[in-house]
């Protein structure tokens, strides 16, 4: 066999090896992909419990002299959020102290009256919140008198 001929054999053997190579890698990538846990974003329930905070009972006066005994459950984007939201259980209790003496019976009435409250809350506690951000406000407890 001549040097041309030689040339030729190593180039065609050089072309199936890397075809060869590509096809596995393809295949690899494919089965990997395809075999990964459908994930539609969702935290699981425990990922959620994790990145919560509870708030304990907090009895305090509206503005038209009745009162107000709520509990919360406030959830967070991470685990570091929610530790930093631990660490301003004071904030939490002086802000909803401030909102609620603001407030009167008739102003936390009904659904309408618990999602502003709700609403208002998180958006005070992510204005503080350096470290991820509040992403609900449950009332766990609530009563009024």
């Amino acid at each position: 066999m001549n040097n041309k001929g030689k040339n030729n054999l190593l180039t065609i053997m050089l072309i199936i090896l890397v075809t060869i190579t590509l096809i596995g890698v393809v295949i690899f990538v494919l089965l990997t992909q395809f075999n990964k846990p459908a994930s539609n974003g969702e935290p699981t329930i425990d990922e959620i419990i994790a990145a919560s905070v509870d708030v304990p009972e907090i009895t305090t006066n509206l503005a038209d002299d009745s009162f107000v005994r709520l509990t919360l459950k406030i959830t967070t984007d991470s685990k570091d959020a929610a530790a930093e939201l631990t660490k301003r259980d004071f904030q939490i209790n002086n802000l909803l102290i401030e909102e609620l003496s603001e407030l009167t019976e008739e102003d936390l009435q009904g659904k309408q009256g618990k999602i502003f409250l709700q609403s208002t809350v998180k958006s005070k506690l992510n204005e503080l919140m350096q470290n991820g951000e509040v992403v609900e406000v449950y009332i766990t407890s609530y009563i009024i008198q």
